[in-house]
């Protein structure tokens, strides 16, 4: 069993403030029985997030790894040999020296907005070889061969951030970006939302683009990635990730805690957005490790503290 924890910690100030105060009492217990391997450390650049390495290679997928090809499949989609990427329907704040990403999933789209915002903008893209298609109501997929030249960042690298150095800088993209700026500025379902005091879709971002290879490469395990770090973390509601993280703890490293119990090996994974470590079931020969394991109490804040470097 191999759980990969994303947003374990992150590069902000106030999540490092936070971090002494966090109590994991099974996550101590499992840094304690576990053997560390090396830390795993990225450049800030890297167009996708250290947990989506981790995935990647335990799926046999290339990094950065096609997600929106790999979503693409079970809704029957043909993907051999066609690039996919994620479209994500977004607001984007414009101040005097930055464009700030707002999270596409805090604007609440409803499904037949975003229906319509997609009907309205497949023309313009369909203009440009590409195809839109709907998987939910944050979160559409588009595919054409335009893509094959374009390389598009993980949303959670973006959100919250100036949105320009992550831009592809693509001419036609850039012009199509401008295209649904003017029409998405008029369109009845923005009016309808800014009557309601919602913020309107003003734009559009790229994200996980790529085709699945021929063949993937040996794969390990599939690991359990809970994803309830992510919302608090995204959002810098620190509190609300403490809260998270005991839960966590509680949860799914208590059931990890039961598979090393019972013998099975075991292997977790702790990622800040930059940064992961992996710990795995000690080997056979390890009786020295198990025996002082019960004395040993890593503290968990310190290993976290560690990702935000």
């Amino acid at each position: 069993m191999h759980l990969l924890i994303p947003f374990a910690a992150w590069p902000d100030p106030a999540c490092q403030k936070s971090l002494p105060t966090l109590q994991l009492p099974v996550l101590t217990q499992l840094l304690a029985s576990l053997q560390a391997s090396p830390l795993q450390q990225q450049a800030p650049g890297e167009l996708q997030l250290a947990h989506e390495h981790i995935l990647a290679q335990s799926l046999g997928l290339p990094t950065p790894a096609p997600w929106a090809a790999l979503a693409a499949q079970p809704l029957g989609l043909a993907t051999h040999d066609q690039v996919w990427g994620f479209l994500h329907p977004c607001h984007w704040e414009i101040g005097q020296a930055q464009v700030t990403l707002h999270n596409p999933e805090q604007l609440q789209l409803q499904d037949d907005e975003a229906r319509a915002l997609l009907a309205a903008m497949q023309p313009y893209f369909a203009e440009d070889g590409l195809s839109l298609h709907y998987e939910r109501a944050d979160r559409w997929l588009v595919s054409g061969e335009p893509l094959r030249a374009v390389q598009g960042a993980s949303l959670e690298r973006m959100i919250g951030r100036n949105v320009a150095p992550w831009l592809p800088s693509t001419p036609w993209l850039r012009r199509l970006q401008n295209e649904m700026q003017m029409l998405l500025y008029t369109h009845p379902i923005n009016d309808a939302r800014l009557a309601r005091r919602l913020q309107p879709v003003n734009s559009f971002c790229l994200s996980a683009i790529g085709a699945l290879p021929d063949a993937r490469s040996a794969a390990g395990t599939e690991p359990l990635m809970p994803l309830g770090l992510r919302g608090p973390a995204l959002r810098q509601d620190w509190s609300s990730w403490q809260a998270a993280w005991q839960q966590l703890d509680a949860t799914q490293c208590r059931a990890l805690l039961e598979v090393l119990h019972q013998g099975k090996p075991v292997h977790l994974s702790l990622c800040s957005e930059n940064t992961a470590q992996t710990w795995s079931s000690p080997g056979p020969r390890s009786v020295l490790r198990r025996l002082i394991a019960p004395w040993r109490r890593p503290k968990p804040s310190a290993i976290l503290a560690t990702l935000c470097n």
